[in-house]
């Protein structure tokens, strides 16, 4: 790999940097401890002056298997045992007794999100220590860095342990009940002092400075025909040989190549929102936190920064490997809720929402790559399960092809908990809007055999009905359940409607760009137009959720599933294009759900309100998920993390709100879709004075960069990345824009 000479330079403004003046308590880890990855590899970091806790995940450590017994309702099991679940790999402690906390003072640990590092500083006798912790990519790897400024020396014992009953030992392997084998590996270094490596334990004595590198993973394999395994690899010895040859390196060699990795990524864009007052940045993030809310004055740079470190979080926990599900990478325990799985009514759709928008697209190739490995599984449950009589969600027509999914799946190719009919749908429409930001052909024809199957599964599902009120046929979902409340029986829900509408769309746009499939197109645009689309109920004033004019579930439902043609979807547009009857439908309804729910549901409402161009509602919603969570109550925790309440007293951390609310501030900044760019339209009074976006992704293949002052732009710059053609509007001013690839051109007179 390139070994950088020269240490990237950081950015040291409070919306790159987050500081605390504690350390994450052991017990606590999931709110307190501070994340580090490299896309595969992650762990929560205590930072505790006399005993350094890692806890480290692989992204692949899943129990569970293909889960291809159905429970007595046709459904799938949803157990740790039958289904599986994310766990722990390994952990790490660094105890150095000399250096408990009450016996330091000045401490200070950051997390530097343009770096990808975390510092911890503190004093002891006189004597500055400091130490650094970070996920190397290039290297594979989690090293800790420990340094002082003068005579001080570093003594302790460093201990690694696996979470499954394993010993102590400098390198474990081991293996689950399902096959999955794994194993971890540490090893130190250091100047001045002793390091000695024992079976159970590495002892240093006297260092001037010491290294610490750890790294581990399983034998998992993305190919369905191995069963998802790799019988050639071992993971304790891979481990080994990444510490083996990352420890043939210095600390200072390590962590400039990690950070030139993580910066080329990171710096693709940038955000600033206004500046914060002089009180604001004289306090640590968690106190700003806790002052934004108390106050309830805007707190531009923390709103920054709020994006960024989802960007951060995107960097660290989604490259090379699995995606990212409910927890991401960072575990405190074996027994995460909902297994850490990946939920396909939502939640995994929503963590990469903002993956093209600010710069990251290569971050989605784990979704992409997860999808294209499980299909050949999903078509195999799909066609051997999905006609069960028992199942209450079979097709009508007794036909099945094609593949779905439950609502949650794993990396085994299993699926758990109910059958989600529209999943398909929803994962497809995902993977094609990646494609109109990338414009990559090679994504689009490597998607898809995925965009097909879901049509072909379509095909025999949809029944003809008669529309209500009237006499006219059209194609209904067949019975299926809104998302995540009401009947479970009902035909026609709006959210399958408006899913299948947009991925017959999308399939007829890539085979007419790949000229395949032209026959089986215009199939599939027929059944489109055919497709019954929801009304406004004359009862309530909403769109409905059901082909009923009756609200058939819970008025402020956290899910927004009658709404994915708002968004995530581009079929109801306050633009003039929709009729204004379903625009104030779709309003009226969006009004009733609330603005008090969890971090995603926030989230996504934020987005909706985006749509609507209604800025206040979608900063509110902002704001609501900034709100310190204290006693496990929604908001934001100690760390940044999302938590999630799932009972009175009871939250757990939740990683899509982090990856939403940033997706939700790109899109009060920017509207996009194919051929139309909308700057600002829903900009709020508490960015309104001055702000700049550079590195902004639209819809068919542009980047913007944006500058405002008093709610108007004041600079757009727009590259293309592939696009042809757009127009660029802003308040009823229009600019239309005609590039080749790679071209630029700055705009002006949108002020």
């Amino acid at each position: 790999p390139a070994r950088p000479a020269e240490a990237p330079a950081g950015r040291a403004d409070a919306r790159h940097v987050l500081w605390w003046q504690a350390p994450g308590d052991a017990h606590s880890m999931i709110e307190q401890g501070l994340p580090v990855g490299n896309g595969r590899l992650g762990a929560l970091t205590g930072n505790d002056p006399g005993r350094e806790l890692l806890l480290i995940t692989d992204a692949t450590m899943w129990t569970g298997g293909l889960n291809d017994t159905l429970d007595a309702d046709g459904q799938f099991p949803y157990g740790r045992d039958d289904f599986g679940s994310l766990t722990l790999l390994a952990r790490l402690t660094v105890d150095l007794p000399d250096h408990d906390l009450g016996s330091v003072s000045g401490y200070r640990r950051t997390l530097d999100l343009d770096r990808g590092v975390v510092t911890t500083t503190y004093v002891r006798s006189g004597v500055t220590y400091r130490r650094e912790v970070f996920a190397s990519r290039t290297d594979d790897v989690i090293v800790v860095h420990f340094t002082q400024s003068g005579p001080g020396r570093h003594t302790g014992t460093i201990t690694l342990e696996g979470t499954h009953g394993e010993d102590p030992a400098v390198s474990f392997g081991a293996s689950f009940p399902n096959g999955l084998r794994y194993g971890a590996a540490v090893t130190a270094y250091g100047s001045g002092g002793r390091v000695s490596v024992h079976d159970d334990r590495i002892d240093f004595a006297g260092c001037r400075d010491l290294t610490v590198v750890v790294s581990g993973g399983t034998n998992y394999a993305p190919d369905a025909e191995a069963g998802y395994r790799d019988p050639s690899l071992d993971p304790a010895r891979l481990a080994r040989t990444k510490v083996r040859a990352a420890a043939a390196h210095s600390a200072s060699v390590l962590r400039r190549t990690h950070i030139a990795d993580h910066q080329a990524l990171y710096r693709r864009f940038d955000l600033d929102l206004g500046a914060s007052t002089d009180r604001q940045r004289d306090l640590d993030t968690w106190e700003r936190v806790n002052l934004r809310h108390t106050s309830g004055d805007p707190d531009p740079e923390l709103e920054a920064a709020y994006l960024h470190f989802g960007r951060y979080l995107m960097i660290s926990g989604s490259r090379g490997s699995l995606p990212m599900g409910l927890q991401g990478l960072w575990l405190d325990g074996n027994d995460p809720d909902w297994m850490g799985d990946y939920h396909t009514d939502i939640n995994i759709q929503m963590n990469y929402w903002m993956a093209d928008r600010t710069g990251l697209s290569p971050c989605f190739d784990a979704l992409t790559d997860y999808c294209l490995a499980q299909l050949p599984a999903w078509t195999g449950l799909t066609h051997q399960l999905f006609g069960d009589p028992r199942n209450r969600y079979r097709n009508s027509s007794g036909r099945t092809a094609g593949w779905t999914v439950a609502i949650s799946t794993n990396p085994h190719g299993g699926n758990g908990w109910w059958w989600h009919p529209a999943g398909n749908a929803w994962l497809c429409n995902t993977l094609f809007e990646h494609y109109e930001y990338t414009l990559s052909r090679t994504h689009l024809e490597r998607i898809h055999p995925l965009l097909k199957g879901a049509c072909e599964f379509w095909e025999a599902r949809l029944v003809t009905t008669t529309a209500p009120g009237g006499t006219k046929e059209v194609l209904v979902a067949d019975s299926d359940w809104s998302p995540e409340h009401g009947p479970l029986d009902a035909k026609g829900i709006t959210y399958a409607q408006e899913l299948v509408w947009t991925l017959f769309g999308n399939y007829a746009s890539a085979a007419a760009e790949l000229n395949r499939d032209r026959d089986h197109a215009a199939r599939i645009t027929a059944l489109r137009d055919k497709l019954y689309l929801p009304e406004v109920s004359p009862k309530t004033g909403w769109l409905q959720e059901w082909m009923s004019p009756d609200n058939l579930g819970e008025t402020t439902h956290r899910h927004l599933s009658p709404l994915v043609g708002l968004f995530p979807g581009d079929r109801i547009r306050p633009d003039g294009s929709t009729p204004k009857a379903t625009v104030e439908g779709a309003t009226a309804l969006l009004t009733a759900r609330g603005m008090e729910s969890f971090g995603w549901a926030n989230a996504w409402r934020a987005l909706c309100w985006a749509r609507l161009k209604n800025a206040d509602n979608a900063y509110q919603l902002i704001v609501n998920n900034l709100r310190p969570s204290t006693g496990g109550a929604n908001g934001t925790a100690f760390n940044l993390f999302d938590i999630y309440q799932t009972e009175p007293g009871r939250g757990i951390f939740q990683i899509d709100a982090n990856f939403g609310t940033p997706a939700a501030i790109s899109e009060m900044l920017l509207y996009s879709r194919p051929g139309h760019l909308e700057l600002l339209p829903a900009l709020p009074a508490a960015w309104a004075a001055s702000g700049s976006i550079t590195g902004l992704a639209a819809r068919g293949g542009f980047l913007v960069d944006l500058a405002w002052k008093d709610g108007a732009p004041t600079s757009v710059r727009v590259r293309s990345t592939g696009g042809r053609t757009t127009t660029v509007a802003f308040a009823g001013t229009s600019r239309k824009v005609s590039l080749k690839q790679g071209e630029s051109v700055t705009l002006k007179g949108f002020g």
